[in-house]
């Protein structure tokens, strides 16, 4: 029978059908809350640009605790993060160890559990000291507690520095808490470099990376099929190949190609799969692509321009020529793009494009092939 509703999750943050090329990480972290408290994995911080599944991925390792058993407090660091959670925790304390008012339970058994509270508390919260209570009881019944917080490139240090000291002082008590945070790559780095952050250097740090083809191949051909939409196994190549294995992309490709062929008689023509395609890569440009380019300086921009002129990896001192600057100063620009997950290296002496599709919108943009970058004055145009 034919399912009703697309398969594909092409929103920021949806959980998609099915998890390609990241079975590892849940296996490392699986493997951490079997090993119990102080278990490297967790203590984890996931990184990677725009539409890597930063969020999908915490997602993950929250639905592998709740299947051991463990409790789990997922937030986004917005403002009020630390009163968040540290309600989330008197909550969770008083559910499950004290019982409503004037009855405390001498047992409980805990499941599948999850919090995510919207507002703090208005009366003061002491939270360490509840948490390590809260612990002492998990931990009684071969069970624990994991925060996540996503987002971390708005975080506030002074939260921060208050998250990482208590979770540091339960870890030191052997107490079974994890903490994994996501972000982009500058953002973790900036925390990284910070005093406040000491503690966090020693967390384990997954840098997300594209699927690989064969990986996005295979679950295209599980998901259509399981689906009722016929498709080629050279259409299913040609359509993992689109995608550069960019977890966002696969499903902007997954959802607009199925779409296309269900009108087709729920086949992957080739006028579905052209169609289909050509609206993957204009939502990613709309979306993932044009927010990346915009949120740089006019300098850095220069530095991706000047690269959308090869076909592949570009060279360094290419670039740095093109602009008209020393490779030493050229290495600047490199160095922040690498920094924001905008470009990765791709050999020595090369760099190419991290996000899929990025050459495609910077040649459509009215500065391409008209950049000169005059060290003394800034980017001007050629014309």
């Amino acid at each position: 029978m034919v399912t009703a509703k697309n398969p594909f999750k092409p929103t920021a943050g949806a959980r998609p059908p099915m998890l390609v090329g990241r079975a590892e990480l849940r296996e490392d972290f699986a493997e951490s809350i079997s090993n119990g408290a102080g278990a490297p994995g967790l203590l984890s911080i996931y990184s990677g640009p725009r539409g890597i599944g930063k969020t999908v991925m915490l997602g993950e390792i929250e639905d592998e605790a709740i299947e051991h058993g463990w409790m789990v407090i997922s937030e986004t660091a917005t403002k009020g993060l630390v009163q968040r959670i540290g309600a989330a925790v008197q909550a969770a304390k008083e559910e499950f160890i004290e019982g409503p008012a004037g009855r405390r339970i001498t047992g409980f058994t805990v499941g599948p559990f999850s919090l995510e509270s919207s507002a703090p508390e208005k009366r003061e919260m002491h939270w360490r000291r509840t948490l390590t209570e809260l612990l002492q009881e998990l931990n009684s019944h071969g069970t624990g507690l994991l925060i996540t917080v996503d987002e971390i490139h708005a975080i506030d240090r002074d939260n921060l520095a208050e998250i990482a000291a208590v979770v540091q002082h339960m870890i030191r008590e052997d107490l079974p808490i994890g903490l994994a945070f996501a972000g982009s790559p500058k953002a973790v780095e900036d925390l990284l470099n910070e005093g406040v952050s000491t503690f966090l250097r020693r967390a384990e740090k997954y840098d997300l990376h594209s699927a690989s083809i064969v990986e996005v191949a295979s679950a295209f051909q599980q998901t259509f099929s399981e689906s009722g939409v016929v498709a080629t196994e050279e259409r299913i190549q040609q359509l993992a190949e689109a995608t550069g294995g960019y977890p966002f992309l696969i499903q902007l490709v997954g959802y607009h190609v199925w779409s296309q062929a269900v009108r087709d008689g729920h086949e992957v023509t080739q006028k579905a799969l052209t169609a289909g395609l050509a609206k993957a890569r204009r939502r990613m440009g709309a979306t993932v692509v044009e927010s990346a380019y915009r949120s740089l300086s006019v300098i850095d921009q220069s530095y991706l321009l000047a690269m959308a002129e090869d076909e592949g990896p570009s060279k360094t001192s290419e670039i740095a020529q093109r602009l008209g600057v020393t490779q030493v100063y050229g290495g600047q620009y490199r160095l922040r793009l690498l920094a924001a997950g905008i470009i990765e290296v791709a050999g020595h002496g090369q760099v190419s494009f991290a996000v899929p599709t990025l050459r495609e919108f910077l040649r459509e943009q009215p500065g391409y092939k008209a950049v000169v970058h005059d060290p003394l004055g800034g980017v001007t145009s050629a014309d």
